[in-house]
């Protein structure tokens, strides 16, 4: 019993939040994550290290399964709260700070965990492995599958290789198959997503491993609820609808979007604090805050980048994707224009965030035909977050598992807005 008080006394004062975003969350994710900072609680990276779960956006009604599996997954004292726009962020957080008492005898919820819940509750789905953990130092974290099994190891929490053979956990762990050196090594099948931190909301990527090399990937989505505008995209589409939209507008949502996609990549590169700074200057930016006051901060983030040598190494010959390529993919924007890899978008993103701050405070109007979002062209024949789905599968086999999930934060699809495209 003491024990548990201390637990519960910990948790109601800065509780660890694991966040479960919904496609088309993008906006409430943004309020929910300055919250955090603001009241100084930690994101929890795995559901074994959160006390609360936030549900993040609306969802369908038949989308709650995922979400569930994460509940079940983290240990008690817990809290579970929703939040489905910016408006309602700080009632939602407060709720979280309640946590709920662990059942009689010390067991667990099994059914979805439903008490303790709070809000509207959204969709999401399963909980896929963990991040890439220390890019420099590698330490290991643990990782969970869809069903909560943890595999343990090095190298971002994922073993060297798996001993099972049948179902663990209700995953199959399949069959046996040559590697690339000619032994037989288990291929184990695997989801990974929607539900893991620092991941695109929605993607769902269906994964065949031998030992810690990706051999196939295959995309699954899960799509936003109707009606409303992708939040990173808003201005232009807005624009091409003939509505006054102000080029700063633009410039600050695109600077703020990239500022987004630093840092979840640095994150995932095992650059925790860096990626906070990015975030901060992603706040400042969306909030109107004038360029005087962030942007020689960008500078010297943008500097500091460029200057690291292990990270340039982590990162450099990821998902190699040159500009031709790109091109015959029908990929747009920043990741055709950094022809080459994971470390080369990078930059590429810091480069762009520090030319839309100079534009920050234009007043004049964005033309109608000026379709250059975030992640590329609006108004061609596909969305530009479309085409870097179509192209992500082809950049992952032979990478390493820690490796796949650097480029997929480099690719950065924006799920709220596949369906949607301008066409001139």
């Amino acid at each position: 019993m003491g024990l548990r008080t201390a637990l519960s006394r910990i948790a109601t004062r800065r509780p660890a939040v694991l966040l479960a975003v919904h496609p088309g969350g993008t906006q409430a994710r943004l309020a929910v994550e300055a919250g955090l900072r603001r009241r100084g609680w930690p994101v929890a990276a795995s559901p074994a290290a959160a006390s609360g779960l936030l549900v993040v956006g609306a969802g369908g009604p038949a989308d709650g399964a995922w979400v569930d599996a994460l509940w079940g997954q983290i240990p008690y004292p817990k809290a579970r709260s929703a939040v489905a726009g910016p408006s309602g962020v700080e009632t939602a957080l407060d709720a979280l700070v309640r946590p709920v008492a662990a059942p009689a005898g010390g067991g667990h919820d099994e059914g979805g965990g439903h008490e303790g819940h709070r809000g509207h509750e959204g969709h999401e789905g399963q909980e896929g492995h963990g991040g890439r953990q220390g890019h420099g130092s590698h330490h290991g974290q643990d990782s969970q599958d869809s069903a909560g099994h943890q595999h343990h190891g090095g190298h971002g929490g994922h073993g060297a290789s798996h001993s099972h053979i049948g179902p663990v956990a209700g995953l199959p762990m399949a069959e046996r198959a040559d590697d690339r050196d000619g032994l037989r090594l288990d291929r184990l099948h695997l989801p990974l997503g929607p539900g893991l931190t620092d991941w695109p909301a929605g993607l769902v990527l269906d994964v065949a491993l031998q030992g810690d090399v990706v051999q196939r990937a295959a995309v699954r989505t899960v799509p936003p609820p109707d009606g409303g505008l992708p939040y990173w995209d808003e201005p232009w589409l807005r624009a091409a609808r003939g509505e006054d939209v102000r080029r700063g507008t633009a410039a600050r949502r695109c600077c703020a979007a990239h500022l987004d996609s630093v840092g979840r990549l640095l994150a995932v590169s095992g650059w925790p604090d860096p990626a906070a700074r990015a975030r901060r200057l992603r706040d400042a930016v969306l909030g109107g805050a004038p360029v005087r006051a962030w942007g020689a901060e960008l500078g010297r983030l943008a500097r500091r980048v460029r200057g690291s040598r292990v990270l340039r190494e982590s990162t450099a010959g990821l998902g190699a994707l040159p500009a031709a390529r790109a091109r015959r993919s029908g990929v747009t924007g920043p990741a055709a224009a950094a022809d080459g890899d994971a470390y080369d978008r990078l930059l590429v993103w810091l480069d762009e965030a520090g030319r839309r701050a100079a534009e920050a405070d234009d007043g004049r109007l964005l033309a109608p035909y000026d379709q250059e979002g975030p992640r590329g062209r609006l108004d061609g024949p596909r969305p530009p977050s479309r085409a870097l789905l179509d192209v992500l599968p082809e950049l992952l086999p032979g990478a390493e598992f820690t490796s796949a999930r650097v480029i997929v934060a480099s690719l950065d699809p924006d799920l709220d807005g596949p369906a949607v495209a301008v066409h001139g």
